[in-house]
């Protein structure tokens, strides 16, 4: 068996990590930022002195190809995932399994290996999705799941435009979106929970991944003095909206479904101490791994509002942000990645991924999984989040059976 040169990418993965920290010491590398733009450089730079071709589209996707002699007519196998990252990140998200795939190519390319189809290493635009709403919004593109237009025009929480920032940093690419279709795509990931470390487990074989709903919900009540305004006679957003939360905790709870739920963001008007809340505007995520669960949660959280309107007589509008049903992946490579995990000695599990990723998107358009490796304490999108050295190349070195199954085997 082949192996990954283990020092060199986890030296990589510290050298990203490096970039786009503040004076405080956290690391923040928004899509389309000048952090963006250093840490985009610094990946080019080594995809370029792997000897691999650059292609950028227009929603900013970096690709680096390998193309092997005779194999140019070829779909190429992809692998890859994103290098934004959130507010006050970890250096492992997204960033592991771009640096993996350089890596795993690297090591092809080191033991003379002519690959019997092209390999590209691809790293997605905002799969974050902290600044430009929706996330993993690159490779949604690149599906033809949203226009590009449409993507480029999308304004950011600071009022930025995303293609004028994309210009900005000069990643503004001139190839269409799509312009790779893949023969398969692979993803290498932090697992973002803790069940691979509790369990003792080394890698986990992803065979399906929740689908995902958010909502943006507006109360509206009557502002009115916080003294002298009795309970029974108030219309008050502020009690309307915490019952939300309460509720879908308490429902999912009784359920006994796998489905969860998260009131992540809250703002009231006028957000005064003594003012009863005129206004509330919070965000629902719903997830759940099975479409039947997740639209009938979807239904259950309609009805309850509707309630909670008439019952606190305020007004409630929602708004969907996004809307992706689960997803499954194909059972050939989840099969690869658990043959070579036994092959290696390492114990696996099949799992279903919780968290979003670009590989949900590429599944729309070629046979797609993906491989996860232990996060320590199940921490992510935290400056704690941590994966072990020896657990980053284990997952790298699967990462390169299966490549080498599906694309050196001719």
């Amino acid at each position: 068996m082949h192996s990954i040169n283990a020092e060199r990418l986890i030296g990589r993965i510290r050298e990203l990590g490096d970039i786009g920290r503040d004076a405080e010491g956290r690391l923040t590398r928004l899509a389309g930022s000048a952090n963006d733009k250093a840490g985009r450089d610094r990946l080019v730079g080594w995809v370029e002195a792997a000897g691999l071709e650059v292609a950028i589209d227009r929603i900013g996707n970096i690709f680096g190809i390998w193309r092997g002699e005779g194999n140019a007519g070829h779909a190429p196998l992809m692998l890859g995932s994103h290098i934004d990252t959130v507010i006050n990140a970890g250096i492992y998200d997204g960033c592991y399994g771009v640096l993996a795939a350089l890596e795993v190519i690297e090591t092809l390319k080191d033991l003379g290996v002519t690959p019997a189809r092209p390999i590209v290493v691809a790293a997605f635009t905002n799969e974050e999705g902290v600044r430009f709403a929706p996330d993993m919004l690159g490779s949604l593109v690149h599906v033809g799941g949203l226009a590009v237009d449409a993507a480029l025009a999308t304004i950011g929480t600071d009022g930025a435009v995303l293609g004028e920032e994309l210009a900005r940093i000069g990643y503004a690419g001139n190839v269409e979106p799509g312009h790779l279709q893949p023969h398969a795509y692979v993803e290498l990931h932090i697992e973002q929970g803790p069940v691979l470390e509790r369990e003792g487990t080394a890698i986990g074989a992803v065979e399906n991944l929740q689908g995902i709903s958010w909502q943006r919900v507006t109360i509206d009540g009557v502002a009115n003095h916080a003294g002298t305004t009795p309970m029974a006679m108030r219309r008050d957003a502020g009690l309307a909206a915490a019952r939300v939360g309460l509720f879908l905790r308490e429902h999912i709870a009784r359920s006994n479904a796998p489905s969860v739920a998260t009131v992540g963001t809250m703002r009231y008007e006028p957000d005064a101490i003594n003012v009863i809340p005129s206004r509330a505007v919070f965000t629902v995520d719903l997830r759940d791994p099975d479409e039947e669960r997740l639209q009938a949660l979807e239904a259950v959280l309609a009805d309850f509002l509707a309630r909670v309107a008439e019952e606190e007589g305020v007004e409630i509008s929602v708004e969907r942000l996004a809307r992706f049903q689960p997803v499954v992946f194909d059972p050939a490579i989840v099969a690869a990645i658990e043959a070579s995990a036994r092959t290696r000695g390492l114990k696996s599990r099949r799992m279903t991924s919780g968290a979003g990723h670009d590989a949900q998107m590429l599944a729309r358009i070629a046979p797609t999984a993906m491989i996860f490796v232990p996060s320590r304490d199940g921490i992510s999108h935290n400056p704690r989040e941590h994966t072990e050295p020896d657990d980053l190349a284990a997952g790298a070195n699967v990462l390169l059976d299966v490549v080498e199954r599906i694309a050196c085997s001719g």
